[in-house]
């Protein structure tokens, strides 16, 4: 898993509330269990005209001109702003997939669902929780500016805007120090692999009839 400890990347807004991950990432695009490959079909239904299907060759389908991530502005934008409840919907762990493989390594919203918000710090993406009134500030700047960005250090859990304003986010110790470190679950476990070593031996001496072939 990637680490993040600071970003200074470009925001784009997404004024939707109650997003799904339906609309994160269409069903018919979980048939992979790979974690990469999915930015091209990310927001897919809203993003193209037509009906995407895995495999397709996305670089010639019809662009929504209408929808916020087609727009020029917002190119290369790694901070995504969003409204109430994201990611409500499936449990799906390819909607934070989707989410990173495109190129976002934070997520910005007033509430998030809860299964989503899990599978974000398994995956090395930051979801940062602000207020509402905070949130609605920095939709009005990042339309008022073109290239706005924002900066992210999650070693002082804060949000500064270029103005110099500051906003501090809450994490747990755990998830702070897994992603500081990029650490997922299998991370974590392999960092005690000597103890696991030193078990499976005893185990082994202890009773060996358990592994007699």
């Amino acid at each position: 898993m990637k680490a993040f400890t600071q970003l200074n990347g470009i925001v784009c807004p997404l004024d939707r509330a109650n997003v799904d991950t339906d609309a994160i990432i269409p069903k018919q695009f979980l048939k992979s269990i790979k974690r990469s490959g999915f930015g091209p079909n990310l927001f897919d239904e809203w993003r193209y005209l037509d009906h995407g299907e895995p495999g397709m060759d996305n670089s010639g389908r019809p662009i929504n001109p209408e929808f916020v991530l087609n727009f020029p502005r917002y190119a290369g934008a790694q901070v995504l702003l969003a409204r109430e409840n994201f990611g409500c919907g499936s449990s799906r762990e390819h909607a934070p997939w989707a989410i990173d493989d495109y190129g976002f390594r934070v997520v910005i919203a007033p509430s998030f669902a809860d299964i989503f918000f899990n599978n974000c710090f398994k995956n090395g993406l930051l979801p940062i929780v602000l207020d509402a009134a905070v949130v609605d500030q920095l939709f009005n700047e990042c339309a008022a500016n073109d290239g706005y960005r924002l900066n992210v250090d999650l070693a002082t859990q804060t949000v500064m805007t270029p103005s110099g304003a500051s906003f501090g986010f809450d994490i747990t110790a755990h998830r702070k120090h897994c992603l500081l470190n990029g650490l997922d679950e299998i991370g974590l476990t392999l960092q005690h692999a000597d103890e696991i070593k030193t078990f499976e031996a005893a185990h082994r001496d202890r009773q060996p009839w358990l592994f007699v072939q």
